[in-house]
């Protein structure tokens, strides 16, 4: 049956057990037992699809695992401890030394720091480019390039990027396409049908959604992820089961809580796009953001951020997160509590202040996650602070 994609994430589930239980089970084990010698040994060699061991498998992270397959159109996934193990797991897996990364310049801090502090350990390389000057990624790539890296929309910026013209410059050059699509979720953009090869997603955000667990997956073709998987078997980035029932929980309301994100983000975006206090204000579904059409190709909706930048610098800046009532002040995103972060001072304070300037975050910017609270009552806090 082709159900759609609220009914697939509910009704995506584990075959119930003997007890006929509504809802899954936590499978709390960190190991599984085998019916005699020979079934173990064809479990260990493979002849066999079965649990082993929770660092390789274990009935929970597999149901997550699907169920966000399923969202992305995906082959197979394999399920982390967190966004950045994921991340990391996916460029130790498939790059060897002596290639050469091709990313977008507007990147997660932590993601940069593995370019420039722990690749080049193992002789791996990256180029960065411009996200508003795709034509010119072409003139980058060496006969070394393995792989193309990229989030959008961005962090912290909101920018985006056009999933289809770099799915179409994979293709052409045999270039592995990797997107992080975190700031989107599943439900809002599914970056596999524009051509990207793998899809990576920090679950902590928007797919857990009440700021509770740590997670991270990376979906796609099954060649790749198979690579992945053997590597996170033997190295152990796993994400835990309990963490796993959380998340496959939590994807059961993905879409009912992003498009009330969606809808507060939309007019909080608008009520600052007014505001005389503020410089700038970016949200991709703002018809004033430079990429609003590429946003609306591919986007259902603009997503839980908002960024802007208070007149007035640093200064101006800190007193406004100081003068904030309602709103946590946190580095995390998609809560359902909104959030509101420095990125200058924090995410992205391990960049210098070129490269910050490089990719558009000033000492003024603020990130806003916006969560579910009543949006009066959001608007109101942001007000009463910029005054």
């Amino acid at each position: 049956m082709n159900n759609k994609f609220e009914t697939n994430a509910i009704r995506t589930q584990l075959k119930r057990s003997q007890n006929q239980e509504h809802s899954v089970p936590m499978y709390l084990t960190s190991s599984f037992v085998f019916e005699d010698a020979e079934d173990m040994r064809a479990s260990f060699a493979e002849e066999k699809d079965r649990n082993i061991y929770s660092r390789y498998s274990n009935p929970n992270s597999s149901e997550f695992i699907e169920k966000v397959c399923q969202m992305e159109g995906a082959e197979t996934g394999f399920a982390f401890a967190s966004g950045m193990a994921a991340v990391f797991s996916t460029f130790a897996a498939l790059l060897e030394s002596g290639d050469h990364i091709l990313s977008a310049r507007s990147i997660f801090g932590s993601t940069h720091s593995l370019f420039t502090n722990f690749l080049p350990k193992w002789n791996i390389t990256h180029s960065y480019f411009k996200i508003d000057a795709l034509e010119a990624i072409e003139k980058l790539i060496t006969p070394n390039t393995k792989m193309i890296y990229a989030e959008s929309p961005t962090n912290p910026g909101v920018d985006i990027l056009d999933l289809e013209a770099l799915g179409k410059i994979a293709k052409r050059h045999k270039l592995i396409l990797v997107i992080d699509n975190c700031f989107a979720s599943p439900y809002l953009q599914q970056p596999i049908k524009h051509g990207a090869d793998l899809v990576i997603h920090s679950g902590t955000k928007l797919m857990d959604g009440q700021g509770r667990v740590l997670a991270g997956i990376t979906v796609g073709r099954s060649a790749l992820i198979d690579k992945i998987y053997r590597f996170s078997r033997i190295t152990g980035p796993a994400l835990s089961p309990f963490n796993a029932w959380v998340l496959s929980k939590s994807l059961e309301t993905l879409a009912v809580r992003v498009d009330r994100h969606c809808e507060n983000a939309l007019k909080l975006a608008e009520f600052l796009e007014g505001h005389e206090k503020i410089n700038w204000v970016r949200y991709p579904f703002l018809k004033s953001h430079p990429k609003y059409a590429i946003a609306k190709k591919q986007m259902k909706a603009g997503g839980c951020v908002v960024a802007f930048e208070v007149k007035g610098g640093l200064a101006a800046g800190q007193q406004f997160f100081d003068a904030i009532k309602l709103l946590s002040l946190s580095a995390n995103l998609g809560d359902s509590r909104s959030i509101v972060t420095h990125p200058a001072s924090t995410t992205h304070s391990k960049l210098s202040a070129e490269e910050r300037a490089e990719t558009g975050i000033t000492d003024g910017m603020v990130r806003v996650s916006v969560g579910l609270e009543h949006i009066d009552d959001i608007i109101r806090d942001i007000h009463q602070a910029l005054g």
